[in-house]
């Protein structure tokens, strides 16, 4: 099997600072203030049959992200709304993933960047299921990283920015070198926190166990996740969850845009059978992003 294009190297268009552009000529330079510096948000978004799941949610976090960093973006929530919808058009994609991403330019380098240009831009791509379904099936299994998520008051923790995601990066290159597909991370106080790029989930008992996000982000599939659980009439517990206990959980999953709900088998030395409630809630939410409604949620 051929491997995929690149990313920088592929035909069509994206939507790049109000306007689409070819696809290869969506440049920016290499001293731009947010590749050294990270100052820089983003969104992952999933679009199902031609409507993008929760966009008006994924789209107000983009802004408060941005808010949080200092950034001003140069358009509005309704703006960026409808550019997303236009990326997928002109790429022709009715399921895929859409990343919209904010960022700082070129003007000044040095930590300080008051007199910077603010781009955006919005790529929308074919992306299957983030894991292999086979591996989906029976379940995934986790490392244990050694990186902690920051304390809030240390970084900022209640924004989708991508200098939070180096620790992850780190941490999923080192479990997928030893064999196993993520990383579970702990917090700075070492309670169980989420995977590198989705919260997670236990059950016990019948009833759901979640991390407290009290220093990483509620994610918007996660909260899905907490809704459809609750109709089904099955307790939620947020709380702070100290490693240990996973001894004493019989299944696990984790949740999020590109991992939809995935079922976890192992996590360091604990093990999980995936079982009914995961299954359930697999297949509710699965129902959900596919339930048709208007292509354009306004």
């Amino acid at each position: 099997m051929s491997a995929a294009p690149s990313f920088d190297d592929r035909e069509g268009s994206l939507w790049f600072d109000g306007k689409l552009v070819p696809w290869r000529e969506a440049n920016t330079h290499v001293l731009t203030h947010g590749l050294h510096y990270a100052s820089s948000v983003f969104e992952g978004e999933r679009i199902y049959s031609g409507r993008i799941y929760k966009h008006k949610e994924h789209i107000a976090r983009l802004f408060e992200s941005a808010r949080i960093l200092g950034i001003k973006i140069p358009y509005t929530e309704q703006q960026i709304f409808d550019a997303c919808y236009e990326a997928a058009r002109a790429q022709n994609i009715q399921d895929g993933y859409v990343r919209p991403v904010v960022y700082r330019g070129s003007e000044m380098m040095a930590i300080a960047a008051q007199q910077t240009t603010t781009h955006v831009a919005i790529a929308v791509w074919q992306w299957p299921s983030y894991f292999d379904p086979a591996a989906k099936m029976k379940g995934i299994r986790l490392a244990i990283s050694d990186w902690k998520r920051p304390a809030p008051d240390t970084a900022p923790t209640a924004a989708k920015a991508a200098g939070l995601y180096m620790i992850c990066t780190m941490s999923k290159h080192t479990a997928e070198a030893q064999g196993y597909t993520d990383a579970l991370m702990l917090d700075y106080r070492g309670y169980i926190a989420e995977a590198t790029g989705a919260n997670i989930f236990f059950v016990k008992d019948g009833e759901l166990h979640t991390p407290t996000p009290d220093c990483f982000l509620n994610g918007i599939t996660r909260r899905s996740v907490m809704a459809l659980a609750k109709a089904r009439q099955i307790p939620v517990h947020e709380r702070h969850i100290k490693p240990e206990e996973m001894a004493g959980f019989q299944e696990c999953f984790i949740v999020g845009t590109a991992a939809e709900v995935t079922p976890v088998s192992e996590i360091g030395p604990y093990k999980f059978k995936p079982g009914k409630i995961t299954e359930t809630l697999m297949n509710d939410y699965l129902e959900e992003v596919h339930r048709e409604k208007s292509a354009v949620e306004i």
